[in-house]
């Protein structure tokens, strides 16, 4: 069911998440702060997720419910060992430092990116076929 056109557009979202890393970096943070910027940048991407899921779908040509959960399940799968992998090998952040943003009980709250990235194909999926 994953096709080409499932990783183009997770590339697509990684490419603006990585965009939205900057952003935040570069000019919410120093007007913000930190932790701030870290909930906007995340609401932002969550945001961006699941509105190109919502308008790309048809495109997408899922054929289910079940469908969409694949989908949903892959890009999780992808956007986690982008985050490792490319964070620690590519980018050179520490372990430790890449654990942090799951860190709950210190408001770090990317975790809601991850969960946008898994449901937005099914949320999109259902709301559609309405």
């Amino acid at each position: 069911m994953i096709t080409r056109r499932a990783v183009a557009v997770w590339c697509l979202f990684a490419v603006l998440a990585v965009g939205n890393g900057m952003l935040r970096v570069s000019v919410v943070t120093p007007r913000l702060g930190d932790q701030a910027a870290h909930v906007i940048a995340t609401a932002l991407l969550c945001a961006v997720i699941a509105a190109l899921t919502w308008l790309l779908l048809p495109w997408l040509a899922l054929q289910s419910g079940r469908d969409a959960w694949v989908l949903g399940t892959t890009w999780l799968s992808m956007t986690v060992a982008f985050e490792f992998l490319a964070g620690h090998f590519l980018f050179g952040h520490d372990w430790d430092r890449l654990l942090a943003d799951y860190n709950l009980a210190r408001g770090r709250v990317w975790v809601l990116v991850l969960i946008t990235t898994l449901l937005a194909p099914v949320w999109a999926y259902r709301t559609r076929r309405r």
